[in-house]
Protein backbone atom coordinates (compact mmCIF):
# COMPACT_ATOMS: atom_id res chain seq x y z
CA UNK A 1 0.00 0.00 0.00
CA UNK A 2 1.42 3.37 -1.03
CA UNK A 3 0.21 6.92 -0.50
CA UNK A 4 0.64 9.69 -3.06
CA UNK A 5 1.40 13.32 -2.22
CA UNK A 6 1.32 15.93 -4.99
CA UNK A 7 2.48 19.52 -4.50
CA UNK A 8 1.89 22.21 -7.12
CA UNK A 9 1.81 25.97 -7.46
CA UNK A 10 -1.37 26.26 -9.53
CA UNK A 11 -0.57 29.76 -10.87
CA UNK A 12 -4.05 31.01 -10.14
CA UNK A 13 -5.47 28.52 -12.63
CA UNK A 14 -4.04 30.33 -15.68
CA UNK A 15 -3.62 27.01 -17.58
CA UNK A 16 -7.06 25.94 -16.46
CA UNK A 17 -7.99 23.10 -18.83
CA UNK A 18 -4.76 21.05 -18.54
CA UNK A 19 -4.58 21.81 -14.82
CA UNK A 20 -8.04 20.42 -14.16
CA UNK A 21 -7.39 17.32 -16.25
CA UNK A 22 -4.16 16.66 -14.36
CA UNK A 23 -5.67 17.11 -10.90
CA UNK A 24 -8.65 14.91 -11.78
CA UNK A 25 -6.42 12.06 -12.97
CA UNK A 26 -3.27 12.18 -10.83
CA UNK A 27 -4.90 10.10 -8.06
CA UNK A 28 -3.29 12.04 -5.23
CA UNK A 29 -4.19 10.98 -1.72
CA UNK A 30 -2.95 14.33 -0.42
CA UNK A 31 -2.91 17.32 -2.76
CA UNK A 32 -1.03 20.45 -1.65
CA UNK A 33 -1.72 23.48 -3.83
CA UNK A 34 -0.38 27.01 -3.74
CA UNK A 35 -1.72 30.15 -5.48
CA UNK A 36 -5.36 29.15 -5.22
CA UNK A 37 -8.15 31.67 -5.81
CA UNK A 38 -11.52 31.82 -4.05
CA UNK A 39 -13.99 34.56 -4.99
CA UNK A 40 -17.47 33.94 -3.52
CA UNK A 41 -19.00 37.19 -4.80
CA UNK A 42 -17.91 36.82 -8.43
CA UNK A 43 -20.12 35.68 -11.30
CA UNK A 44 -17.59 35.52 -14.16
CA UNK A 45 -15.13 32.64 -14.57
CA UNK A 46 -12.07 34.83 -15.06
CA UNK A 47 -10.72 37.95 -13.39
CA UNK A 48 -7.40 39.79 -13.58
CA UNK A 49 -4.75 40.34 -10.95
CA UNK A 50 -2.87 43.59 -11.54
CA UNK A 51 0.28 44.71 -9.78
CA UNK A 52 1.95 47.43 -11.81
CA UNK A 53 3.03 45.86 -15.10
CA UNK A 54 2.36 42.37 -13.76
CA UNK A 55 -1.06 41.23 -15.04
CA UNK A 56 -2.21 37.64 -14.55
CA UNK A 57 -5.56 35.99 -15.33
CA UNK A 58 -7.10 34.30 -12.31
CA UNK A 59 -9.64 31.49 -12.38
CA UNK A 60 -12.33 32.99 -10.19
CA UNK A 61 -13.68 29.91 -8.42
CA UNK A 62 -10.61 27.70 -8.61
CA UNK A 63 -10.94 26.20 -5.14
CA UNK A 64 -14.57 25.22 -5.70
CA UNK A 65 -13.83 23.77 -9.14
CA UNK A 66 -11.06 21.56 -7.77
CA UNK A 67 -13.28 20.41 -4.92
CA UNK A 68 -15.95 19.47 -7.48
CA UNK A 69 -13.59 17.18 -9.44
CA UNK A 70 -12.37 15.55 -6.20
CA UNK A 71 -15.64 14.44 -4.58
CA UNK A 72 -13.87 11.84 -2.43
CA UNK A 73 -11.48 14.37 -0.87
CA UNK A 74 -11.91 16.82 1.98
CA UNK A 75 -10.79 20.29 0.90
CA UNK A 76 -9.37 23.03 3.13
CA UNK A 77 -8.60 26.58 2.06
CA UNK A 78 -6.12 28.79 3.94
CA UNK A 79 -6.07 32.37 2.60
CA UNK A 80 -3.15 34.76 2.99
CA UNK A 81 -5.00 37.88 1.89
CA UNK A 82 -8.22 39.35 0.51
CA UNK A 83 -7.64 41.85 -2.25
CA UNK A 84 -9.15 43.18 -5.44
CA UNK A 85 -9.26 41.41 -8.79
CA UNK A 86 -10.36 43.28 -11.88
CA UNK A 87 -13.49 42.54 -13.89
CA UNK A 88 -13.30 45.00 -16.77
CA UNK A 89 -13.47 48.46 -15.23
CA UNK A 90 -14.71 47.17 -11.87
CA UNK A 91 -13.16 45.16 -9.07
CA UNK A 92 -14.23 42.12 -7.05
CA UNK A 93 -12.88 41.12 -3.61
CA UNK A 94 -11.05 37.79 -3.82
CA UNK A 95 -9.09 35.54 -1.46
CA UNK A 96 -5.75 33.95 -2.34
CA UNK A 97 -3.80 31.24 -0.58
CA UNK A 98 -3.22 27.54 -0.01
CA UNK A 99 -5.55 24.61 -0.59
CA UNK A 100 -5.10 21.12 0.82
CA UNK A 101 -7.18 18.14 -0.31
CA UNK A 102 -7.10 14.86 1.64
CA UNK A 103 -8.70 11.63 0.52
CA UNK A 104 -11.68 11.03 2.80
CA UNK A 105 -10.50 7.51 3.69
CA UNK A 106 -7.53 9.11 5.52
CA UNK A 107 -8.81 10.60 8.79
CA UNK A 108 -7.36 13.95 9.79
CA UNK A 109 -6.29 13.47 13.41
CA UNK A 110 -4.54 16.83 13.82
CA UNK A 111 -4.22 20.11 11.99
CA UNK A 112 -2.24 23.35 12.25
CA UNK A 113 -2.23 26.53 10.18
CA UNK A 114 -0.55 29.82 10.95
CA UNK A 115 1.41 32.64 9.38
CA UNK A 116 5.15 32.15 9.12
CA UNK A 117 5.78 35.59 7.65
CA UNK A 118 3.64 38.65 8.26
CA UNK A 119 -0.08 38.32 8.87
CA UNK A 120 -3.42 37.97 7.09
CA UNK A 121 -4.26 41.05 5.03
CA UNK A 122 -8.06 41.53 4.94
CA UNK A 123 -8.10 44.91 3.15
CA UNK A 124 -5.86 44.44 0.13
CA UNK A 125 -2.90 42.39 -1.02
CA UNK A 126 -0.50 44.53 0.98
CA UNK A 127 3.09 45.65 0.30
CA UNK A 128 5.84 43.22 -0.68
CA UNK A 129 7.02 40.95 0.82
CA UNK A 130 3.49 39.86 1.63
CA UNK A 131 2.29 37.59 4.42
CA UNK A 132 2.73 33.84 4.02
CA UNK A 133 1.16 30.94 5.85
CA UNK A 134 1.74 27.21 6.16
CA UNK A 135 -0.82 24.44 6.63
CA UNK A 136 -0.25 21.00 8.11
CA UNK A 137 -2.38 17.91 8.57
CA UNK A 138 -1.65 14.84 10.68
CA UNK A 139 -3.31 11.81 9.06
CA UNK A 140 -3.73 8.16 9.85
CA UNK A 141 -3.32 5.41 7.28
CA UNK A 142 -5.54 2.47 8.24
CA UNK A 143 -3.96 0.27 5.58
CA UNK A 144 -0.41 1.06 6.68
CA UNK A 145 -1.32 1.41 10.38
CA UNK A 146 0.72 4.59 10.87
CA UNK A 147 0.28 8.37 11.25
CA UNK A 148 1.97 10.87 8.94
CA UNK A 149 2.21 14.67 9.10
CA UNK A 150 2.28 16.72 5.90
CA UNK A 151 2.95 20.46 5.77
CA UNK A 152 2.79 22.74 2.78
CA UNK A 153 3.74 26.38 2.30
CA UNK A 154 4.25 29.10 -0.26
CA UNK A 155 7.42 30.86 0.85
CA UNK A 156 7.64 34.62 0.86
CA UNK A 157 8.40 36.38 -2.40
CA UNK A 158 11.13 39.00 -2.45
CA UNK A 159 11.44 41.22 -5.53
CA UNK A 160 15.23 41.09 -5.12
CA UNK A 161 15.31 37.34 -5.75
CA UNK A 162 15.35 34.03 -3.89
CA UNK A 163 18.52 34.53 -1.85
CA UNK A 164 18.67 34.33 1.93
CA UNK A 165 17.44 37.36 3.86
CA UNK A 166 16.69 38.04 7.54
CA UNK A 167 12.97 37.71 6.73
CA UNK A 168 13.53 34.28 5.18
CA UNK A 169 15.60 33.19 8.18
CA UNK A 170 12.75 34.23 10.50
CA UNK A 171 10.27 32.42 8.24
CA UNK A 172 12.28 29.19 8.52
CA UNK A 173 12.30 29.36 12.31
CA UNK A 174 8.56 30.11 12.38
CA UNK A 175 7.90 27.14 10.11
CA UNK A 176 9.95 24.88 12.36
CA UNK A 177 7.95 25.99 15.43
CA UNK A 178 4.66 25.44 13.61
CA UNK A 179 5.68 21.93 12.54
CA UNK A 180 6.66 21.08 16.11
CA UNK A 181 3.18 22.09 17.30
CA UNK A 182 1.61 19.29 15.26
CA UNK A 183 4.20 16.65 14.37
CA UNK A 184 5.06 13.88 16.84
CA UNK A 185 8.79 13.19 16.74
CA UNK A 186 9.55 9.74 15.41
CA UNK A 187 6.55 9.74 13.08
CA UNK A 188 6.72 10.30 9.32
CA UNK A 189 6.97 13.94 8.23
CA UNK A 190 6.72 15.52 4.77
CA UNK A 191 7.14 19.24 3.99
CA UNK A 192 6.48 20.57 0.49
CA UNK A 193 5.54 23.57 -1.58
CA UNK A 194 6.80 26.53 -3.54
CA UNK A 195 9.44 27.70 -1.08
CA UNK A 196 10.77 30.48 -3.33
CA UNK A 197 14.32 29.55 -2.31
CA UNK A 198 17.62 28.60 -3.89
CA UNK A 199 18.93 25.07 -3.22
CA UNK A 200 21.73 26.37 -0.96
CA UNK A 201 19.37 28.34 1.30
CA UNK A 202 19.97 28.27 5.05
CA UNK A 203 16.31 27.27 5.41
CA UNK A 204 17.26 23.68 4.56
CA UNK A 205 19.79 23.67 7.39
CA UNK A 206 17.05 24.80 9.77
CA UNK A 207 14.68 22.06 8.57
CA UNK A 208 17.43 19.45 8.84
CA UNK A 209 17.08 19.78 12.63
CA UNK A 210 13.89 17.76 12.17
CA UNK A 211 15.69 15.18 10.03
CA UNK A 212 14.22 16.53 6.79
CA UNK A 213 16.06 16.00 3.49
CA UNK A 214 14.98 17.50 0.16
CA UNK A 215 14.16 15.03 -2.62
CA UNK A 216 14.49 17.49 -5.53
CA UNK A 217 18.15 18.33 -5.12
CA UNK A 218 19.28 15.10 -3.48
CA UNK A 219 17.95 13.11 -6.45
CA UNK A 220 19.64 15.23 -9.10
CA UNK A 221 16.75 17.24 -10.52
CA UNK A 222 17.92 20.51 -12.07
CA UNK A 223 14.66 22.46 -12.42
CA UNK A 224 11.16 22.70 -11.01
CA UNK A 225 9.92 25.21 -13.58
CA UNK A 226 8.17 24.70 -16.92
CA UNK A 227 8.61 26.45 -20.26
CA UNK A 228 6.05 29.05 -19.13
CA UNK A 229 8.66 30.47 -16.73
CA UNK A 230 11.03 32.63 -18.72
CA UNK A 231 13.34 33.98 -16.01
CA UNK A 232 16.65 32.63 -14.74
CA UNK A 233 16.72 30.43 -11.65
CA UNK A 234 15.01 27.12 -12.26
CA UNK A 235 14.41 26.11 -8.64
CA UNK A 236 11.44 27.10 -6.49
CA UNK A 237 9.61 23.95 -5.38
CA UNK A 238 10.82 21.33 -2.93
CA UNK A 239 9.64 18.22 -1.09
CA UNK A 240 11.41 17.20 2.10
CA UNK A 241 10.99 13.95 4.03
CA UNK A 242 12.27 12.34 7.19
CA UNK A 243 14.30 9.10 6.85
CA UNK A 244 11.36 6.91 7.93
CA UNK A 245 9.37 7.96 4.82
CA UNK A 246 9.99 5.03 2.48
CA UNK A 247 10.12 6.62 -0.97
CA UNK A 248 8.73 4.31 -3.64
CA UNK A 249 8.90 6.94 -6.40
CA UNK A 250 9.53 10.66 -6.62
CA UNK A 251 9.16 12.80 -9.74
CA UNK A 252 9.39 16.41 -10.78
CA UNK A 253 6.60 16.24 -13.36
CA UNK A 254 7.72 17.96 -16.57
CA UNK A 255 4.70 16.86 -18.63
CA UNK A 256 1.93 17.83 -18.84
CA UNK A 257 2.64 21.50 -18.24
CA UNK A 258 -0.18 22.78 -16.03
CA UNK A 259 1.50 25.87 -14.55
CA UNK A 260 4.76 27.78 -14.70
CA UNK A 261 5.80 25.34 -11.93
CA UNK A 262 6.22 21.59 -12.23
CA UNK A 263 4.18 19.36 -9.96
CA UNK A 264 6.11 17.31 -7.40
CA UNK A 265 4.78 13.76 -6.97
CA UNK A 266 5.77 11.41 -4.17
CA UNK A 267 4.66 7.81 -3.69
CA UNK A 268 5.65 6.44 -0.28
CA UNK A 269 4.96 3.58 2.09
Amino acid sequence: MTLRVVSLNAWGGKLHAPLMRYLANVEADILCLQEIVRTPAAHSDWLEYRDGEHILPQRTHLFEEIQAILPHHDGMFSPTARGELFDGAGTVPSEFGLATFVRASLPIIGQAMDFIHGAFSPHGWGPHPRGRNAHGVRLYSYDGDFPVTIFQLHGLRDRNGKGDTPARAAQAEALLRLIERLWHRGERLIVCGDLNLLPDSDTFEVLSRLGLVDLVTSRGFTSTRTSHYEKDGRFADYMLVTPNVEVVRFDVVAEPEVSDHCALRLDFR
